[in-house]
């Protein structure tokens, strides 16, 4: 078994806050899937494609046990497990693929 291997469950959301709730083990690739339209059924019906909030584990049977718990609950406890850590519903998969400036130790934060 892979040390580094992760698996993910995660809530992908449309703009009108319909919910899905997934497992994998590429979340990367999976949420590009979501966004292309990819996935056929539920999602793409209903373009559920922003990442909302997503937990990590080391074990796909505890990734598995977590999906099917929170599978079973009443939407305001997922709401609520979501807006813990994002309130406003922002697509945290947004910035994936863009540019990123490095600080390097001689980097200066002051402007010019």
């Amino acid at each position: 078994m892979d040390p580094n291997k992760r698996f993910w469950v995660y809530f992908m959301a449309s703009k009108s806050r319909v919910l899905y709730v997934g497992m994998t083990g590429f979340l990367m690739q999976r949420v590009q899937q979501h966004k292309a339209g990819e996935c056929e059924g539920f999602t793409k019906k209903y373009n559920v494609n922003r990442l909302v909030y997503y937990e990590t584990f080391k074990y796909v049977g505890n990734a598995i046990n977590r999906e099917t718990e929170i599978k079973k609950w009443r939407r305001e406890k997922k709401v609520a497990l979501i807006e813990k850590d994002n309130p406003t519903w922002e697509d945290l998969s947004e910035p994936w693929g863009k540019p990123m400036q490095l600080l390097t130790a001689d980097s200066s934060l002051r402007s010019e």
